[in-house]
């Protein structure tokens, strides 16, 4: 067997795999687990929610709307966040450090949102995983491939109800995309250009300077398993730990998780063969770069038009080929994909109806009808009813796919060298070097649970 046709056959055996452990998660009989929390006493589901402002807020928010969804806790770094959670949610506790929380409120809650920034995903994920919680973790899922496939496998061994907050999977534009490349609208498809005109980077060298900590906030616990250093003020927090290594993933990490989910379940894709990182500039030793670009090939599947089919992600300023960007025949958006098929062209911009090219060529196409869906609600009513039937993001599926995003922020620091993976044993075949990269270093005291 020559090297592409081994690749090839790995690839298909890994694909199995996945789509089986995926299937008997989806299909299996309803869940008898002692890790499982017994029904909340007044028949809603206990919630505390890590994390009290921006997006946390906006998560609790959006499950409040539920009629059996009740806070019980929240915590977060910055007291001075709890304001507004005060006001609303009168009854819910107050806590500093999430530990804590979850020590006290053992048996007091059934389920929690992690909505902090990237670098505590899993860290804090895993613990609620251990206790039987059910996870509304926000995207990316963690902030490196380690720790991912570990929530996604403990969460399935547990059997727990997980969400990842990339509620645009369940609007109804990302779906009406899904369903139109499914249903072949546009042949079988031998390509996808996927973007986001973000700029979640910096360059430059971090500042010299050490500020007061504010008031009511814990920069220590702020840092969690991240190394010391000093507060930096407004460069770490809040808002800018996003283009720092140390604690977000750049726009990819960012907006990759939205704008992959639409291709990844329409493909019905599994896990790449191989990265390739063109961006430039790469990033430095301590902060993401902007203007990114990345090459993904995937096993091919039975809606894609060969045995293997190529991803390619642009941020910032890079763009697609001119030919590519012609092919849909009006105003560039800002974020979405492209699927680049057989028989025609997809555009689906970010939040917007997906459109087919050439115009001409579908006029009086009649669009697939949808039922409408919510994101939140559904991850409350799974974890109320239990049973077999899992929320549309759960790990099973948004794990894999936040590993496929995590892969182009580590190829970023290798430009311009093709990385082959092996999902398996989440090494790369051809980088003793990259492989390094796929775990993070954990500041004593920080370290994972065993």
């Amino acid at each position: 067997m020559n090297t592409s046709s081994h690749a090839t056959a790995q690839a298909r055996t890994s694909r199995r795999h996945f789509l089986q452990t995926s299937a008997a998660a989806l299909l299996g009989a309803p869940f008898v687990t002692s890790g499982l929390r017994a029904a909340s006493p007044n028949g809603k589901l206990r919630h505390a929610a890590f994390g009290a402002s921006g997006m946390s807020y906006a998560d609790i928010s959006s499950l409040a709307k539920h009629p059996k969804w009740e806070l019980v806790a929240v915590c977060d770094v910055d007291t001075s966040k709890f304001d507004r959670i005060k006001k609303e949610f009168p009854n819910a506790r107050l806590y500093q450090d999430w530990r804590e929380l979850l020590a006290k409120e053992d048996g007091q809650i059934d389920s929690v949102n992690v909505s902090v920034p990237d670098h505590m995903h899993g860290p804090m994920i895993l613990p609620c995983i251990a206790k039987g919680l059910h996870v509304y973790g926000q995207k990316p899922l963690t902030q490196n491939l380690h720790e991912c496939r570990l929530v996604t496998e403990q969460a399935r061994a547990k059997g727990i109800m997980t969400q990842m907050g990339i509620q645009v999977s369940s609007g109804f534009t990302e779906r009406l995309a899904v369903q139109m490349i499914q249903d072949g609208a546009i042949g079988k498809v031998k390509e996808v250009h996927t973007f986001s005109n973000k700029k979640w980077g910096d360059m430059a060298p971090v500042p010299p300077n050490a500020d007061p900590i504010p008031e009511g906030f814990d920069w220590d616990k702020w840092l969690g398993v991240a190394a010391d250093r000093p507060f930096i003020k407004g460069y770490y927090h809040p808002g800018n730990w996003r283009k720092r290594r140390d604690f977000g993933t750049g726009t990819l990490g960012d907006m990759g998780c939205h704008m992959f989910s639409g291709w990844y379940r329409a493909l019905n894709l599994t896990m790449p063969l191989s990265v390739t990182s063109t961006g430039t500039p790469p990033p430095n030793a301590t902060n993401w770069a902007t203007d990114g670009k990345v090459e993904y090939v995937y096993p091919g599947t039975d809606f894609t038009a060969d045995k293997t089919v190529k991803v390619t992600w642009y941020d910032g300023d890079q763009m697609p080929p001119t030919e590519v960007q012609q092919a849909i025949e009006g105003k560039w958006p800002g974020q979405g994909s492209i699927y680049i098929g057989t028989d025609g062209v997809l555009l689906s911009a970010h939040g917007s109806t997906p459109t087919l090219h050439a115009k001409e060529k579908f006029k009086g196409y009649k669009y697939p009808r949808l039922e409408p869906r919510d994101h939140w609600g559904e991850f409350v009513d799974c974890a109320i009813a239990g049973g077999s039937k899992k929320p549309s993001a759960n790990f099973d599926y948004s794990g894999p796919m936040t590993e496929a995003v995590l892969l182009g922020c580590l190829a970023s620091i290798f430009p311009n060298k093709t990385l082959e993976w092996d999902a398996a044993s989440q090494t790369f075949k051809n980088s003793p070097e990259a492989t390094a990269f796929v775990k993070r270093s954990y500041r004593a005291g920080w370290e994972l649970p065993a």
